[in-house]
């Protein structure tokens, strides 16, 4: 066992990711461009996990009092033979990864501000 892997290492490498729908984790798995299975447990994990979903990169979240070989399975199974879902993931990371959310989020700052027109 680890104490912990950074998510920009770890992602890129693997098909899919289980998580919890994090803030953070939904934005990591997002930007790798990999379809997902989320088991939300608190707060906005559920959200996020129907986001994801809505996207068309990952299953319908597993409540985790839901969560048993079966349900997680069948969830794993879906992101690893559904090759759309697949697509659907790796066009999402490329148009991620492409973008300068720092740039951008100064220039709306700065238009907000009346600094730009």
């Amino acid at each position: 066992m680890i104490k912990e892997v950074p998510h920009d290492w770890l992602f890129p490498q693997v098909p899919a990711v289980v998580h919890h729908g994090g803030a953070s984790t939904t934005a990591a798995v997002l930007g790798a461009g990999i379809p997902s299975v989320t088991v939300p447990f608190f707060a906005d994990q559920p959200v996020w996990g129907e986001k994801l979903t809505r996207l068309g990169v990952s299953p319908q979240p597993i409540p985790y009092y839901k969560v048993s070989e079966e349900t997680l399975a069948a969830a794993i199974e879906v992101v690893l033979d559904d090759e759309a879902m697949q697509r659907k993931a790796q066009e999402l990371g490329e148009k991620i990864r492409a973008e300068d959310g720092v740039a951008n989020a100064v220039e709306v700052f700065h238009r907000h501000l009346g600094l730009i027109e």
